[in-house]
């Protein structure tokens, strides 16, 4: 249990040292467009979601309390990037969807960020490597790799 432990945490920085790394780079190549990180982030979920989504489904995704997505949904709203509608299921509630213009910014910052993320990745690991770092990334996060008889 005691080399188990020591290599779980060894595992876990080398994990959050390269994500930590990875997140720097981007920032110093100024990808996101005049966005947050999380901003993006906010665009990114949304992108996929035709319907829209609730508050309550985005505070997971973004990784921000209640009060933080609230300031930073107004932010996009004001910038034009999402609108906001009534949830047709409850009217108590609103749906967050991307405006034309969102969707746009989303693919242009969405494009580069894809290309920078492929040439930092691949600079260091070859196809095999990354469906390894990909498979594992996602049993942590309690999914089943593709392809994957195991759970």
């Amino acid at each position: 249990m005691k080399g188990q432990n020591k290599l779980a945490n060894e595992a876990w920085e080398a994990l959050f040292r390269a994500q930590a790394t990875i997140a720097r780079d981007f920032v110093a190549r100024d990808i996101w467009g005049g966005l947050a990180e999380n901003e993006y982030g906010v665009l990114y979920a949304l992108s996929d979601a035709t319907a829209g989504l609730r508050m309550s489904e985005l505070v997971g995704d973004v990784l921000l309390s209640q009060a933080g997505l609230s300031r930073l949904v107004a932010r996009l709203e004001a910038k034009g990037l999402i609108e906001r509608s009534l949830d047709p299921e409850d009217g108590r509630a609103s749906v967050l969807r991307l405006t034309a213009a969102g969707r746009g910014h989303q693919r242009r910052i969405g494009a580069a960020h894809g290309r920078h993320v492929t040439e930092r990745l691949s600079e260091q690991l070859d196809e095999t490597q990354l469906a390894v770092l990909r498979d594992l990334c996602l049993r942590l996060v309690g999914k089943k790799p593709e392809g994957s008889n195991n759970a």
